[in-house]
């Protein structure tokens, strides 16, 4: 027989070599369904991650192997398309072909099981992504920060000090605080550290404990709708444990009022747990009464770095476009006065203005309508506002507005404010007038406190931000009670007033500082309560009439100007509280003053007043301050019935006054200085002397002074006779102590704060002060034979031994080539804030108590 070739192939490898086709088709379906369900699972995976959670270990593990498998298979798929071609080229039952379709359809089998697998495990997940925990430190998104690296080192710094826990940043609104607190989150990310959590809440104006708590929580457990319903009690004990277990820094942003951190569950920092706690807010009070262990005031930006920021929102395109155009940017960024949310808003507003023309229209625009420059009302006067809105009471709020009747950059006299404060009706908590003045003295402190008013460094002014006084005249022109009420043309250049028509309604003028030469006609002010005419240096004449229809004045202020002669017609003025005639020309006060019978206030110092008609002072009543410091030509005696002003008559006068509470007075002879001294009540209300022109007297006891408890300024001029400051201490005569030795229950001049020596020829020295410890402000001038404490071309020496200047601000030193050494030290003196003037020749010359001494006071020096 021939070869024979044979084949056995069962009937199951025959059907299954003969349904590949079947078989594939199955596959795809099985594969279509198992893409829907991996489809499924990953919008659901997505919908949970754009909630900020993470998909489970487990769903990532089966998304995984679902596109592993789907790669297998779309080989899988291109393998059977090439068998079942060739069978179909080449003939179903060709054995080569039959077996590689049965291994096909074994992989088919198992790839059809693992996807049932999958299919059945896809299915299960009832969750697919959890609650991701929060980082220990979670970025904050701010703006890059610009002058405000020396206050974050300070603020870092303090961070790193064991006994620091809690540190308050105060400032003005949209001064960077929040910019500072962001830049300090996010330096966390970038150093090392050792604490476990950084938490960031913020607080805000009208704080929602629940809501604090709520953000606590999401950083230290789980905040679900469960823990929400919690009661606050709740929550605080489980912040407490969680907060208990970690050392955690807690970023309270934008706080208004004092936060009870027990009651939120917060752990108060300390040296224990090593803890810390950064607030901010506008308010340097609420620094102390959340027990904050350093207060830091985050201050306006110094005009190098507020160029820079402003040049950064403007651009360079627009700083380019004209040659003119950088200095009246300059002129724009300037009036920001270093606040960055306006040096920000303003830079972006301007960046699209390319013509001198739009930055001179600028410039004209925030001098004097700021709020209609684009952002100002609508963006940073609101924000500034809450400061005001959240002041205590209604009395502070109009104490506030009342700021704005002074010009820009304006230095107010606190005492001065307070006065007229008081005659306009403010301060009315008490009856007496120490009561009053205290209540105007605590205002003034809660203004700066919030960041409405700013102190100088001469402790007896205080100033406006310029943008804070432009939100106070924003208030006071469109919004409230007080819209309409003013009107305030301060430093504007009027050399008229402006149009009467507008004085109708009006309660507040303020002309200060303008170029108003005479004042005519008869304005018709029936609501009028102050005029303020101040620095107006050329004005010369009030015409008679003038005060004609002014029933309601109530303040009216001329300091600073040439008026020689107020008109007759002031007797009108039948609700004047307040007059001040500081430093005018006026030489001779009208008799018609006598019908000022509500006057409380008179201030003539520095004024030529030099005769006043007798009985005028006597007249008026209710007179409780009385300024004649300086004041007029103290040796002239008047005609026609008026008195000179140092007559022993105005002595007697003064004394009349049942409520007179302080008096700054000059004395220019001996014979009224005993006068002055014999009274029972003059002494103790002055606060102010000057002795002057003592005709023969060589020598000058001060002892008589120190029972003047409030004697706050003396000065002594024109004394060219005298020889010698005697000084009776503890009834031992002339004899002298040391400071040290000295007993502190015996009376000195513990509230001297400002002593002033001028051309007393023969003095030599002022060894006396070391009785004055507290001094303030020191001048001396020409004094040629003083030797001995502060002077004049002999002043060798102010005094032997270091004083303990503890408080003293200035030094003022003219006229003294032979002033050698002055009686300070690095330990005893007010070392850092005081100002030392004087000719850079004398400066050069000085001989110092030791290098350290030098080295302290060096950079208080300031040349004339």
């Amino acid at each position: 027989m021939g070869n024979v070739f044979s084949v056995s192939i069962s009937t199951n490898d025959i059907a299954g070599c003969c349904d590949c086709t079947a078989a594939r088709a199955n596959y795809i379906c099985r594969l279509a369904e198992n893409r829907e369900l991996k489809n499924d699972v990953n919008r659901k995976v997505d919908v949970a991650e754009r909630q900020q959670m993470k998909r489970l270990d487990q769903v990532q593990g089966w998304l995984s192997r679902v596109e592993a498998m789907e790669t297998e298979v779309g080989q899988l798929i291109g393998d059977g398309a090439e068998t079942i071609e060739e069978k179909r080229l080449r003939g179903c039952c060709h054995p080569k072909h039959c077996i590689s379709s049965y291994t096909l359809g074994k992989k088919v089998v198992r790839k059809l099981q693992d996807m049932a697998t999958l299919m059945s495990e896809g299915r299960n997940f009832e969750v697919v992504a959890d609650i991701v925990p929060p980082a220990p430190v979670e970025e904050i998104p701010g703006r890059p920060t610009v002058g405000l690296e020396s206050t974050f080192d300070k603020v870092w710094r303090s961070l790193e000090e064991e006994h620091v826990g809690m540190i308050g940043l105060y400032g003005l609104g949209g001064v960077g605080k929040t910019t500072l607190l962001t830049q300090i989150n996010n330096h966390f990310l970038k150093t090392s550290h050792n604490f476990d959590v950084v938490i960031w809440v913020v607080v805000s104006r009208t704080p929602n404990l629940g809501r604090v708590q709520n953000e606590i929580w999401e950083k230290v457990g789980f905040c679900d709708d469960k823990w929400k319903s919690k009661s606050r009690h709740e929550k605080a004990k489980d912040i407490w444990r969680a907060l208990s277990k970690k050392r955690f820094v807690m970023l309270l942003d934008d706080m208004w009022e004092q936060m009870d951190l027990l009651e939120v569950g917060i752990p108060p920092p300390d040296q224990q747990n090593k803890s810390k706690l950064i607030f901010t807010t506008r308010s340097q009070d609420l620094c102390g009464q959340m027990g904050a262990h350093k207060k830091i005031q985050v201050k306006s930006l110094a005009w190098k770095d507020s160029w820079d920021l402003f040049q950064k929102y403007v651009g360079k395109d627009a700083l380019n476009s004209n040659p003119e155009i950088p200095e009246l940017a300059e002129m724009v960024a300037k009036e920001c006065c270093g606040l960055p949310l306006a040096i920000i808003t303003i830079g972006r507003a301007m960046a699209s203005k390319v013509t001198p023309q739009d930055w001179k229209h600028a410039i004209r625009v925030l001098q004097t309508r700021a709020s209609n420059f684009p952002g100002m009302g609508h963006r940073v006067y609101p924000l500034l506002k809450y400061s005001y809105d959240s002041l205590p009471s209604k009395i502070v709020q109009s104490c506030f507005l009342y700021c704005s009747l002074f010009p820009e950059d304006f230095f107010i006299v606190k005492h001065i404010l307070i006065y007229q404060w008081i005659c306009e009706g403010f301060l009315d908590e008490f009856d007496d007038p120490d009561g009053a003045r205290n209540q105007g003295f605590n205002i003034i402190s809660t203004l700066v406190h919030a960041c409405l008013l700013e102190e100088s460094s001469n402790s007896r002014f205080v100033k406006f931000h310029d943008v804070v006084r432009d939100m106070a005249l924003w208030i006071t022109s469109e919004m409230g009670e007080m819209k309409g009420k003013f009107l305030v043309q301060t430093s504007a250049g009027l050399t008229q007033a402006p149009d009467f028509v507008k004085w109708t309604t009006i309660e507040r003028i303020s002309l200060m500082d303008n170029r108003i030469e005479k004042l005519t006609g008869s304005p018709t002010c029936p609501n009028l309560s102050i005029l303020l005419l101040d620095l107006n240096s050329d004005l010369q004449m009030i015409s008679n009439g003038f005060f004609q229809f002014m029933p309601n004045l109530r303040v009216l202020s001329l300091s600073n100007t040439k008026i020689v002669e107020l008109p007759s017609d002031i007797y009108n003025l039948v609700s004047l509280q307040y007059l001040d005639l500081f430093g005018t020309g006026i030489k001779k006060l009208p008799i018609e003053m006598k019908n000022l019978v509500q006057l409380k206030a008179l201030r003539l110092c520095t004024s030529k007043v030099s005769s006043i008609p007798r009985g005028l002072i006597s007249s008026l009543l209710m007179l409780q301050v009385v300024g004649m410091y300086n004041c007029g030509l103290y040796d002239q005696v008047a005609e026609g019935g008026v008195e000179s002003y140092d007559n022993e008559s105005l002595i007697e006068e003064l004394e009349s006054l049942k409520y007179l509470t302080l008096l700054r007075v000059t004395i220019a002879s001996a014979s009224v200085f005993k006068r002055f001294l014999s009274s029972r009540k003059l002494p103790s209300c002055t606060h102010a002397i000057c002795l002057k022109m003592f005709k023969g007297s060589s020598s000058l006891n001060l002892s008589s002074l120190e029972n003047m408890k409030h004697l706050a300024g003396l000065a002594m001029k024109d004394l060219d006779s005298l020889r010698e400051i005697k000084f009776d201490w503890a009834g031992k005569g002339k004899e002298t102590v040391g400071y040290s030795s000295l007993n502190p229950k015996v009376k000195c001049f513990h509230g001297l704060c400002e002593l002033v020596i001028n051309r007393c020829q023969m003095l030599k020295n002022l060894t006396w002060l070391i009785f004055a410890p507290n001094l303030l402000y020191l001048t001396i001038g020409q004094c040629d034979e003083m030797e001995e404490l502060n002077g004049l071309p002999q002043l060798k020496n102010v005094y032997r031994n270091p004083l303990p200047f503890l408080y003293l601000d200035r030094i003022e030193v003219v006229g003294c080539p032979k002033l050698k050494k002055l009686p300070l030290n690095s330990n005893k003196a007010n070392q850092g804030r005081v100002v030392m003037v004087g000719k850079q020749e004398w400066w050069n010359e000085l001989e110092w108590e030791d290098e350290a001494t030098l080295t302290t006071f060096l950079p208080s020096f300031k040349a004339i």
